[in-house]
């Protein structure tokens, strides 16, 4: 089975975390929290978002990025508004991490640099006041392109009606 990892740098909002450990939970991803967070892991908030899915949940967290670089070796996809390539031009491989910022700041700019060549962004309106998506649906949108192009290996392809 592959697996895709979810990396979240620094975190703000828990309903945003709630709601990527939901997505997490349903498509098999495992989570990785850096720290420090805007919030308690225990958040009622953040629980709440999440919804009855934790015991699906493969979650790790981290006290910072330097504790998470030394104990993952990638291979590494920076989700940013200041990538030259767009996600869907990249071909994950098995084990990949997807990274992401926090709300309100993304990613550095100095972790950007060092991993320039593997910055990805989502397409937007060319227009300065729309700054970005929403986290959650950024991280979203970038897990299903990649278990698309594993074509969604484990995943349920087809529900049913109650009849």
């Amino acid at each position: 089975m592959s697996i895709i990892n979810i990396v979240l740098i620094e975190p703000e909002i828990p309903q945003n975390t709630g709601n990527i450990s939901r997505t997490c939970a349903v498509t098999g991803a495992h989570l990785h929290l850096i720290g420090p967070m805007g919030f308690s892991i225990d958040d009622k908030h953040l629980k709440r978002a999440g919804l009855d899915y934790w015991h699906l949940l493969n979650l790790k967290v981290y006290k910072n990025v330097d504790e998470f670089f030394a104990l993952n070796k990638g291979p590494f996809y920076f989700f940013t508004t200041k990538g030259k390539k767009v996600y869907t031009d990249v071909s994950y491989p098995d084990g990949c991490y997807l990274v992401f910022g926090k709300e309100t700041a993304g990613i550095s700019e100095e972790l950007l640099t060092r991993h320039i060549d593997n910055c990805v962004r989502l397409p937007m309106l060319d227009n300065e006041t729309a700054r970005s998506l929403n986290l959650s649906n950024t991280v979203a949108v970038g897990a299903y392109e990649v278990l698309r192009q594993w074509g969604f290996e484990n995943l349920r392809l087809e529900g049913k009606l109650n009849e």
